[in-house]
């Protein structure tokens, strides 16, 4: 049966320019190449969830400009259903976006029509209702973030918040959430704990969450709950291209991973699932763009099995 996940989040279209180096502060670089890709964080998520196989709808926004049609498409074209997909009157998002020579990246965002995204209508709630997972993150006003894990929790839907951009979160949303996913500077922001180890950030946020996931870039990603479960998965070895979407492609490809064992997450089942992630957003980076370089299943499965095959 298909893995049901809704995602409610922003899109954006990326504006990204390649170049030898990142500027720093008050520096100019000459670029080399520009694009537009559609992207944010909700939507590259949305995308990566269909890719990787489940049935996923997307709420959000989109401004009434051209990158609101151009966005609106390119989820329709992903098999993203978006009849929770507003238009309304001003900006769509729009993320500038810096990539250099070793695939790191800087990333600022103007949140365009994702601001207006400060409701849930009627089918909205019946989408959350009857999905097995709702993937939520941070570039949409915070009271939707509560008001959807708060009516998942309530209809018994899992609830995946990637705490993304960076913020202290209020109790009020963090006693709703089943698994959180942050990255290392994520985990300390959220956890209100500067350190540099993953236990001690991974201890931290414990308190706050039943469930960590914690993102260590191409070192993989280590995993914790409060029954005890502590896991460290390697990522797959790869050259990376644009690491730019690799996250959203594991957030995604995690929260299928989640839904398709309908709750069944004992060692070996969250085993499979972060290995499984780990090989979406390797695939992911070695790629250029951020929605385009989403991977779909078979290429998923294909590093997953190169990767992991005979692994215990």
């Amino acid at each position: 049966m298909t893995a049901e996940v809704v995602v409610v989040g922003s899109t954006n279209l990326d504006l990204v320019v390649t170049a030898p180096q990142l500027p720093r502060p008050g520096e100019t670089v000459l670029g080399e190449n520009f694009r537009t890709v559609p992207g944010g964080k909700g939507a590259n998520q949305a995308v990566a969830a269909a890719r990787a196989g489940a049935a996923c709808g997307f709420v959000g926004a989109v401004g009434d400009d051209e990158f609101g049609a151009q966005l609106r498409a390119s989820l329709v074209a992903a098999g993203v259903d978006v009849r929770g997909l507003r238009t309304v009157p001003g900006p769509s998002g729009v993320a500038l976006i810096a990539v250099d020579r070793d695939a790191e990246n800087f990333i600022v965002v103007a949140p365009g029509a994702n601001g207006e995204l400060t409701d849930l209508d009627v089918d909205d709630r019946s989408a959350i209702a009857a999905a097995d997972v709702l993937l939520l993150q941070l570039e949409v006003p915070l009271p939707t973030v509560v008001a959807a894990a708060g009516l998942a929790r309530a209809e018994g839907t899992t609830v995946v918040l990637n705490a993304a951009p960076a913020a202290p979160l209020p109790a009020e949303l963090l006693d709703l959430v089943d698994v959180l996913v942050v990255n290392e500077h994520e985990a300390a922001v959220v956890a209100g704990v500067f350190a540099d180890e993953p236990p001690v950030l991974v201890d931290a946020l414990l308190e706050l969450v039943p469930r960590v996931v914690l993102t260590l870039g191409a070192r993989g990603a280590a995993y914790a709950d409060r029954s005890g479960l502590r896991l460290e998965i390697p990522a797959p070895r790869i050259d990376a291209v644009d690491t730019t979407a690799a996250g959203d492609a594991f957030t995604g490809a995690l929260a299928v991973g989640w839904a398709e064992r309908g709750g069944a997450v004992d060692a070996d089942a969250v085993t499979a699932i972060l290995r499984w992630a780990c090989a979406a957003g390797a695939a992911c980076a070695q790629r250029p763009g951020a929605s385009t370089a989403l991977p779909e299943r078979a290429a998923i499965e294909a590093l997953y099995a190169a990767t992991y095959r005979g692994t215990p």
